[in-house]
């Protein structure tokens, strides 16, 4: 029989209590505020409120770009503040239900708002029969919570456009758009194009850009002749433009904020990445295509919650809000190899994250969720290195130079997606089911049961 010998008993306790102490907590300079931070994350129990905050495109790599440059190698950004961190993967599916291991938004949105994987390009529908599947957020409305989308990019977009329609294809966007979903045109008996399902839906607080979606004009049904935007106020909704109107509208009615023809304008500017690289250069903190009476995605999510949390006490309702907050243009800018529109849009966006995280210090049964829907192009490489593709060098406000690298696609053409999982974060009731790597499509049910939606 085995017998061990007193140093392997030593031994073994001090593995067992080494592991036992880095599963409590990791004690490392702002890895969390406190030990308690920790230990009360890691609980069930039931959300009043979910946040799911969605960095577009903002892997590992995305994140470490900003980081490195904006606070500093050693730094942390608020992102980086959760208290429980895992892994998710991302892949979308073929209509026969084989992996497709690299994702669009519009498939990896539909993941975690219905628990169901799709086919690329596709909006809460199967992968194979295309059929409308159920929303988180249409879960929440059922069960009387209150509901809102707060974007950077288009409100018709595909990370948006999954909460609150269902169409066969993203490009479907306003009533002049549906050539690519002929079965979902209200003159076929369908639900209409995502703009006029999203307002359809009466979610309360819509913000982002697309006025030229809003501004096509209905082609069938009860509001034939009217733009989408008439079509809102006639369902109630306070239409505002600029940052002044957004300070103005009152909870009670919902919200449609439309603040650009198309995507937000970034936040920061810069040269984009080229063949052979660039000179050292300083991202420029402004940009002057962005109207200064364009909200922060910052000020739009206080404004949301503000909202939200307005009108179900105006309701006194016992119940909450579930609350989308994307940053796009992280994606739309790594698309485009421009660095610097990249890392202002995560800094505006981490800005986001800190409001979300403020509130929930304030109401500890709210649960916030941090991810990505997808992996994206940028990485990091040596100064040294003279990569095949696009690269850039930065200088970093640590002073120190920092190349980027942009080669998933030949130069000239869109940079692209990459398969890897990515990064999910959370504080909260239930916020213990990121832990581990787990499949984007177990979000859906982690916000369905920190809510008890049923």
């Amino acid at each position: 029989m085995f017998r061990p010998t007193r140093r392997r008993l030593a031994v073994a306790t001090a593995l067992v209590a080494a592991t036992t102490a880095a599963v409590a907590v990791t004690t490392v300079a702002g890895a969390f505020d406190n030990a308690q931070q920790a230990k009360e994350a890691i609980k069930g129990g039931k959300a009043k409120n979910v946040i799911l905050l969605i960095g577009d495109g903002m892997g590992d790599s995305e994140i470490t770009l900003a980081r490195d440059y904006t606070v500093g190698a050693n730094g942390r950004l608020n992102m980086d503040k959760f208290p429980l961190t895992g892994a998710y993967t991302t892949y979308a599916v073929h209509a026969d239900g084989t992996p497709d291991y690299v994702t669009d938004s519009a498939a990896s949105g539909t993941g975690w708002a219905t628990g169901m994987k799709t086919v690329n390009g596709r909006i809460s529908k199967t992968p194979g029969t295309d059929k409308a599947v159920r929303t988180v957020l249409e879960l929440a409305q059922k069960n009387g919570y209150a509901t809102g989308s707060v974007t950077t990019a288009e409100l018709t977009d595909a990370t948006p456009a999954v909460l609150a329609s269902h169409v066969t294809d993203r490009s479907c966007q306003g009533p002049a758009d549906m050539a690519k979903c002929p079965t979902d045109t209200i003159a076929a008996g369908g639900p209409g194009s995502i703009a006029e399902q999203s307002v359809n839906h009466k979610v309360d607080v819509l913000i982002g850009g697309g006025k030229q979606r809003f501004d096509q004009k209905v082609t069938d049904g009860k509001y034939k002749g009217l733009t989408v935007t008439e079509q809102a106020q006639k369902l109630g909704y306070q239409v505002v433009t600029d940052s002044s109107g957004l300070k103005s509208v009152k909870a009670g009615k919902p919200v449609l904020g439309l603040f650009a023809t198309g995507n937000v304008p970034v936040e920061w500017t810069g040269k984009a990445a080229a063949v052979g690289g660039t000179d050292p250069q300083r991202c420029v903190t402004s940009n002057p295509n962005r109207p200064s009476t364009t909200p922060s995605l910052a000020d739009s999510a206080t404004k949301a919650i503000q909202l939200l949390e307005a009108k179900q006490k105006q309701k006194h309702s016992d119940k909450g809000f579930f609350l989308q907050i994307e940053g796009a243009s992280i994606d739309k800018q790594d698309h485009a190899a421009d660095p610097c529109g990249q890392i202002g849009e995560t800094a505006a966006f981490d800005r986001a994250v800190k409001v979300a995280r403020a509130y929930a210090a304030k109401h500890p049964d709210t649960l916030v969720v941090t991810t990505a829907d997808h992996g994206h192009t940028s990485q990091i490489v040596p100064l040294e290195a003279t990569p095949p593709g696009l690269s850039s060098t930065l200088v970093t406000d640590e002073g120190q130079q920092l190349k980027v690298n942009y080669s998933t696609n030949t130069p000239g053409q869109s940079q692209e997606h990459t398969g890897t999982e990515v990064r999910i974060a959370a504080q909260g009731p239930q916020a213990f089911r990121v832990l581990g790597v787990t499949n984007q499509t177990d979000l859906f049910t982690t916000i369905r049961e920190a809510l008890r939606l049923r």
